[in-house]
């Protein structure tokens, strides 16, 4: 039951996860920059389209993920739970 809990708490903590950079952050840094909408920013480059601001989305939550992941084995060690 344990195990099956956990799955369902990671696929909707992921879905959460990815929201954040797509929904908040990015809409953040656009302020900065002058681009309306950063999450579907595409270059063109003769008939190939590159999708940046998906790449900028997946790498934030990359990054939000392996930081919680970091904190949670760090938590773990220092409670001693193997």
């Amino acid at each position: 039951m344990g195990l099956a809990v956990a799955f369902i708490m990671g696929v909707y903590l992921g879905l959460l996860v990815q929201s954040l950079p797509k929904d908040l952050l990015l809409p953040a840094i656009g302020l900065v920059l002058p681009v309306s909408d950063l999450a579907s920013l595409q270059y063109s480059v003769g008939e190939q389209n590159f999708g940046v601001g998906n790449f900028l989305v997946a790498t934030i939550t990359f990054i939000i993920v392996a930081c919680a992941i970091f904190i949670l084995v760090k938590m773990t060690k220092r409670w001693g739970i193997k």
